[in-house]
């Protein structure tokens, strides 16, 4: 069920939502122009549950920004192609508005597309047209209704094509144990998946584990349809005790889920020893001494010595075999080789002395080689 409150004022989850978007759709495009200018010259930005354009308190929503992005660009106004869809008029109509009154919007070769469509069937068969256009998809239903995983592997199917969705926790744990949306549950996980996730769930009332459980449904469901590639970014309550939903990245390609990795790093809210929590949490932390009980960093420096025992193996390779599934991002990395070679763990080659230095620190490049102890 829609719900226009849901755009009445821009909420900071809202907003980080936003920024992770029209900051993964600028780094994407970066990566995709140079060969997509050797095919069809063109690239596409298309989000199905686009909304109005504008918050009621004026703020841009995501729309806005990757239009202006894209204007502002030396290629992408000849080569972005977008289409917006919501099945509300009012939203549709607003949006129309606002992206006339974008500067220099005729600056753009394609005008974008806007539709007044429910997502479904046809929106799924439509999709699949879409030949060799490199395309971000942002998929952003207010519940769950329209979001299947026939619609998630139609958008990714391609070369170039990524996409990003809502993925509401809250009423889809809620759904799973409601027969009046038991096809909805069974569009979006499977129905073998979604069956056992019901007899799993009738076992586990801990909300902390269920969340764990469903989010991890999901991802073994998305790398089944080709997304090999899988991160989630939860958002919690204004309380800070409880995750309301999560924005879910799935792509096929490793550089992909790497860029989007330091991005969501980055919106997080908190980091441990830092590493980040892939989370925005509004709500501080209220104990920071049991806060800081769980040392992430250091449990990498011992996953590094049980993974690569008697290699010598540069960093940058280190990280390629190592980051996929796990919170840490590159400098993290960097961060636990430095300490293992202070404590005399591993050996560096060329080592700390020989290494140039960053405002005071010694740095650990990409290239430097580590030799690590024979277990």
């Amino acid at each position: 069920m829609a719900d226009s409150s849901f755009f009445d004022e821009s909420r900071d989850n809202s907003l980080v939502k936003s920024e992770i978007v029209a900051k993964y759709f600028w780094a994407w495009a970066k990566v995709i122009i140079p060969t997509a200018k050797k095919w069809s010259n063109k690239i596409a930005y298309i989000d199905l549950f686009s909304g109005p354009g504008r918050y009621q308190d004026g703020s841009k929503s995501t729309p806005l920004l990757i239009l202006e992005r894209a204007i502002a660009d030396k290629d992408m106004p000849q080569m972005l192609v977008t289409l917006f869809n919501d099945k509300d008029s009012n939203n549709t109509h607003s949006l129309q508005q606002a992206i006339e009154s974008i500067p220099d919007i005729s600056r753009l070769t394609h005008k974008p597309i806007i539709l007044n469509k429910e997502v479904g069937e046809e929106i799924v068969q439509a999709v699949k047209q879409i030949n060799k256009i490199p395309t971000l998809f942002f998929i952003d239903p207010w519940g769950y209704k329209g979001l299947s995983l026939a619609l998630i592997g139609a958008v990714i199917k391609d070369w170039g094509c990524d996409c990003i969705f809502f993925f509401n926790y809250n009423r889809i744990n809620m759904g799973l144990h409601n027969t009046a949306v038991e096809k909805h549950m069974n569009s979006l996980f499977g129905k073998e998946r979604a069956d056992n996730l019901r007899e799993q769930l009738e076992l586990t009332k801990q909300p902390e584990e269920r969340e764990l459980i469903i989010v991890e449904a999901i991802s073994q469901a998305l790398k089944e349809i080709g997304g090999s590639y899988v991160l989630p970014f939860g958002f919690k309550n204004e309380c800070g005790n409880r995750t309301t939903h999560h924005l879910i990245f799935v792509s096929k390609n490793v550089l992909g889920y790497s860029i989007m990795k330091e991005i969501m790093a980055g919106e997080s809210s908190s980091a441990k020893q830092g590493v980040p929590s892939f989370e925005y949490n509004p709500a501080p932390p209220k104990y920071p001494l049991l806060y800081e009980l769980y040392r992430p960093l250091d449990e990498l420096e011992h996953l590094l010595l049980d993974e690569f025992p008697g290699q010598t193996i540069t960093m940058e390779q280190i990280y390629n075999q190592h980051h996929v599934g796990k919170r840490y991002i590159s400098k993290n990395y960097k961060e636990a080789l430095k300490k293992l070679e202070q404590q005399g763990k591993i050996i560096a080659d060329p080592p700390a002395s020989k290494r140039r230095k960053h405002q005071g620190e010694i740095t650990f490049g990409d290239k430097v080689k580590v030799t690590f102890p024979p277990k």
